[in-house]
């Protein structure tokens, strides 16, 4: 008999193999693990989840049936987002009629001290080539419970060159990421290999854009890129002190 602490989340399954969700985000759970990274985070029915841009989705499409009935569900976006991703909302309201959703441009993600999770996927990059990553880290701590836990997935940049503080080829190491956490008020609790792919050698012509999903050079030594797979990504799992 499997240990309490390793028995599989039923509920959470349940949502992975759900109808409803995009044959191309099916396509990349292989990649992606959604079960185990949630389950490493320690996501469970009940909490008050926070993802932040999600993006087309991907994760939205597991989180809101999973924390539907119990739990609250908030998505944060950025204005430039905010018509798109409420289009998708409404198409299906049985389904994502309770998501709640934030405009992080104005710093609150989530009403204070209201979160037991914040969950970015594959975004630090992004806030470091804006300037703002910060500001952006202090606003998940801003909306964490005392304890609360910070989920962190990355492109992982070779941790022997120096981070271009612009982050223009989409890598980030591991350890400026930690800073950045740290440097908010964050606790490292955790980290996982769940997502490496030591394949990835993070020096292709248009940075990690060259891999899957989204294939820059078009068929351009497409099977290459294909075979190496999506990027090497760390995981780490961080809490506000209690």
């Amino acid at each position: 008999m499997p240990l309490a602490g390793f028995a599989k989340d039923d509920a959470l399954a349940k949502a992975v193999a759900a109808d409803h969700r995009s044959p191309n985000f099916v396509a990349r759970d292989k990649y992606r693990k959604p079960q185990e990274v949630l389950e490493f985070i320690g996501v469970k029915p009940g909490m008050t989840v926070v993802e932040i841009s999600p993006g087309g989705g991907y994760w939205t499409e597991i989180l809101a049936p999973y924390l539907h009935d119990q739990g609250t569900y908030y998505t944060a976006n950025t204005p430039r987002f905010a018509a798109k991703w409420q289009q998708k909302l409404n198409d299906n309201p049985q389904l994502y009629g309770k998501v709640k959703v934030t405009d992080m441009s104005q710093g609150e993600v989530a009403p204070a001290g209201s979160a037991d999770v914040v969950l970015t996927f594959r975004n630090v990059h992004n806030w470091m080539s804006q300037g703002n990553a910060d500001e952006v880290f202090a606003s998940f701590y801003k909306a964490l419970k005392p304890g609360g836990i910070l989920g962190v997935e990355e492109h992982r940049a070779s941790d022997d060159k120096p981070q271009d503080p612009k982050a223009a080829n989409g890598y980030v190491r591991e350890d400026y990421t930690i800073a950045l956490a740290k440097k908010a008020g964050f606790e490292l609790v955790g980290r996982s290999e769940l997502l490496a792919n030591p394949r990835d050698t993070k020096d292709h012509p248009r940075g990690v854009w060259t891999l899957p999903p989204t294939l820059a050079l078009g068929e351009q030594d497409r099977a290459k890129y294909q075979a190496i797979g999506e990027a090497d990504n760390f995981l780490l799992k961080f809490q506000k002190p209690e």
